[in-house]
């Protein structure tokens, strides 16, 4: 690939790059602490390819150029497709089909931070999980709490409320679980958002896919909700 399509693509590339990071589109790829950073890397590759293509301008145009000599291969251009579809097709959040494929990756927290008096209290579904398996619920004892996530079904047709947790990007997205109990819709589709209001219960179950803990909670309420605009949970990394 010559100078000048080099240029362009990374033009596109840098451009596709902004587009990501100035939408919700990014959210689907990386953590949103990563937003500067992708920009940043938008905007270099911008301004190499302007930067390249003003000095292929600037030199002069000899017949016996190298470029002229060999020119390069159309299909060099398919290289174009994974940017195309970053900029037109958003790919859909991880789901149930990884969550039902991967141990949970439930981690102990450092520690244990006053919760507000809010009511009903609306907890991380990683926050709610830690605290109940690692603390044993004794700061959820007693309260209403509301949790956020959507539903995954284990082999065996339990449901579980889940929400998918990165490090650094989706790539290394690993499930958080939950497990449901009590007043449990009768009809309940994988990939279903739902907020789940219910109390603390000292049930635990064993992740099949690693042996990892799944604590329960007793639902009282629960109601179908929109996807929320960063699908991930990164409470647990924070």
């Amino acid at each position: 690939m010559n100078r000048q399509a080099q240029a362009a693509v990374l033009f596109l590339l840098g451009a596709s790059l902004l587009h990501a990071g100035t939408t919700d589109l990014y959210l689907r790829y990386v953590k949103a602490g990563l937003q500067p950073l992708l920009l940043a890397s938008g905007a270099i590759l911008v301004i190499t390819a302007l930067a390249t293509a003003w000095y292929e301008w600037r030199l002069p145009k000899t017949p016996g150029r190298h470029r002229d000599q060999h020119p390069e291969p159309r299909i060099s251009w398919l290289l174009l497709l994974p940017l195309l579809a970053l900029i037109l097709v958003a790919p859909p959040a991880l789901g149930s089909y990884s969550a039902t494929r991967t141990g949970t990756a439930l981690q102990e927290p450092v520690a244990y931070p006053a919760l507000p008096a809010t009511d009903p209290l609306p907890l991380g579904v990683a926050d709610y999980a830690g605290r109940a398996v690692y603390d044993h619920g004794r700061t959820l004892t007693g309260r209403r709490i509301a949790l956020t996530g959507f539903v995954a079904l284990d082999r065996d047709g339990t449901p579980y409320l889940v929400r998918m947790a990165l490090n650094c990007c989706a790539a290394d997205a690993q499930p958080v679980k939950v497990g449901l109990t009590g007043r449990i819709p009768p009809v309940l589709q994988p990939d279903t958002w739902l907020q789940v209001t219910g109390t603390y219960t000292a049930r635990l179950a064993r992740d099949p896919v690693n042996d990892g803990p799944i604590p329960f909670i007793e639902v009282a309420t629960a109601r179908p909700v929109a996807t929320p605009r960063d699908p991930y949970d990164e409470t647990w990394n924070d």
